[in-house]
Formats: C-alpha cells, sequence, structure tokens
C-alpha cells in the first residue's frame, strides 16, 4: 500500500468512526510511524509503506477510532510552539490553556525584563506550563509541583526536550504540603490550571476525555472550586508582595474565582475562622483582579495582584 492509498483508507475508517478531523488525525498518524513530515507524505504519495509500518498504522487508526486520544497514540503534542510528551496518567495539554501562560508571560516582562523571577506552578501534569514559562521567561527559576510521581517523570523529561531542565525544581507535593513559607522565599508568580470539572458533571464529558484522562486531573469536587479554594487560601503566604496568582478556569467559573480572591465568598469550611476580621483581612490581599476571555470569548484567566 502506497502512502496515498494509506493516508485515504485512514481517512475512511475514522469517518466512518465519527472522529472529528479525521482526514488531520489520519495524517498525523501516518506521518508519526513513517518517521516524516506532512510535505514528505504529499510530495511522496506513491512510495509504498512497509508491511510492518503499515500494521502499525492500522493498529493505531483501530484504538483512535475507539475514542484513544491522538496525543496518547503518538505520546507528542505540542503546546507554545514547544514539543511535549504526553502518555496516560498526565493531562494533555489544551490550546486554551496556552492564554494563561501568555497571561504570565506579559506580568512577568512587565514586572522585570532583566531580574530572574520565582514562578511556582501548582499541578505540573505535564510540565507545559512550567516548561514554557522557564522557556520564554529566560530569566526565571520555575518551582513545579504535582502530587503524582508519573507525571513529575514526564514533566522532567519535558524539561530535557526543551532544554530548559536546569531552571525547574520539581517537587512531589499535594498543593503546599510540602512546603513550609517562613523556609523559601516568596514567589512572584503562583499559577495553576487545577482540576475544575465538578464531579457529577465528568460523566458527561467526551468519551476520549472521560475513559482515558486522569480523573484526578480533571475533577474539581461538587462544584469545580476545591482547588481553587486551596491554592486561594494558602497562596498568600508564599506570594511576594506585588506578586499574581493566576489561574485557568472553567466555564462560567471566573466570577466565582474573582468572588473568592476578592474575600466576598468563604474559601474553607471554618465558617467561624472565615468571619474573624484577621481572616477577612487575609482573604482581601488580592487586587487588580482581572478577567480574560480566550478566543471563544469565555472567560477564561483570572489573575489578581498580592498585597502584604
Amino acid at each position: 500500500m502506497t502512502l496515498a492509498e494509506a493516508y485515504r483508507k485512514g481517512t475512511h475508517i475514522l469517518r466512518t468512526a465519527d472522529i472529528d478531523a479525521p482526514a488531520a488525525d489520519a495524517g498525523v498518524m501516518l506521518c508519526h510511524v513513517a518517521k516524516c513530515d506532512r510535505a514528505y507524505l504529499y510530495a511522496h504519495g506513491d512510495l509504498e509503506l512497509e508491511d510492518g509500518l503499515l500494521r502499525e498504522y492500522i493498529l493505531l487508526l483501530k484504538r483512535r477510532a475507539l475514542g484513544h486520544p491522538l496525543q496518547y497514540l503518538t505520546g507528542l503534542t505540542q503546546f507554545m510552539s514547544l514539543s511535549f510528551e504526553v502518555e496516560p496518567g498526565v493531562l494533555i495539554p489544551r490550546q486554551d490553556t496556552e492564554l494563561l501562560v501568555e497571561t504570565v508571560i506579559d506580568f512577568c516582562k512587565a514586572k522585570s525584563p532583566d531580574r530572574g523571577l520565582r514562578i511556582l506552578d501548582i499541578g505540573t501534569g505535564s510540565g507545559c506550563i512550567a516548561v514554557s514559562l522557564a522557556y520564554y521567561v529566560p530569566g526565571s527559576t520555575v518551582v513545579a509541583i504535582d502530587k503524582m510521581s508519573a507525571a513529575l517523570q514526564i514533566a522532567q523529561r519535558n524539561a530535557c526536550l526543551n532544554g530548559v531542565d536546569s531552571r525547574i525544581v520539581f517537587v512531589q507535593s499535594d498543593l503546599f504540603e510540602s512546603f513550609q513559607a517562613e523556609q523559601m522565599p516568596s514567589f512572584d508568580v503562583i499559577v495553576s490550571n487545577p482540576p475544575y470539572v465538578c464531579s457529577s458533571d465528568i460523566k458527561g464529558l467526551q468519551q476520549e476525555v472521560r475513559d482515558h484522562e486522569p480523573i484526578e486531573a480533571l475533577d474539581g469536587g461538587s462544584d469545580g472550586l476545591f482547588f481553587y479554594r486551596e491554592i486561594i487560601r494558602t497562596a498568600p503566604g508564599y506570594l511576594a508582595d506585588g506578586g499574581i496568582l493566576a489561574f485557568e478556569t472553567g466555564y462560567n467559573q471566573a466570577d466565582a474565582v474573582v468572588a473568592l480572591m476578592s474575600g466576598e465568598t468563604q474559601v474553607s469550611d471554618n465558617k467561624s475562622a472565615e468571619d474573624s476580621p484577621a481572616e477577612k483581612a487575609r482573604l482581601s490581599c488580592f487586587d487588580s483582579i482581572r478577567i480574560q476571555k480566550d478566543l471563544a470569548g469565555i472567560d477564561r484567566v483570572v489573575t489578581g495582584v498580592h498585597r502584604r
């Protein structure tokens, strides 16, 4: 079978399985097994695909038709124009998250284009945020935390892949659990794309997300805001004066996150402590709180400046 015939066959298989963008996915997988780029595929469509590579390609097509994510099948994806390894056990980077990274990059350049800044990435997963920030803010030092050791291993590989491993420290920690604020310098940026899907909505996600991506990277609790509350409650102890806390938010969640950051709504289950004057003052220590929309017009990023 020639490359052109294999491409047409793959497109047909995926279209029959109602896969979105069947031609694009078939092309990506064919280039993956043939170890070529799209231009080569189009220019040399009459070349024969070796039998072993054809079998590998057909296997990938069958798995994709069953709903396996394309990125897990090829083991690679692009984010912020950089290459990242991905595999089951880490959330696949989304284009939506690029807005969060771009927002932090803009803040860093405006705050101190020459001085090295300290950045904390909470729930790093594949490392897409931490690695991108280390790459595009070259004077920065990044600490990337995740509670899953498997995710940290992949993130470390991605740091090496993009040449920034010397400026990222990876720490296994459940949020701030492994940190003590008084024993470490403050961060200029704390950034997170936390799990934000409501627990009851998990079953309604797309099949390839629900059945293949890690639930712990998706489930944000009963209202989707569990991790926002935990991070907002603790982050002030780790942020420098004038530093920012930056979040990606899910659809229709930005206003709720703004309310949490401004102290308008409680961030813990301890209502009596929440009502104390000292606690209210601490919770309102973010100002210049902003919401940024993504290209689809959805409120996607929330940032707030910390004031001591």
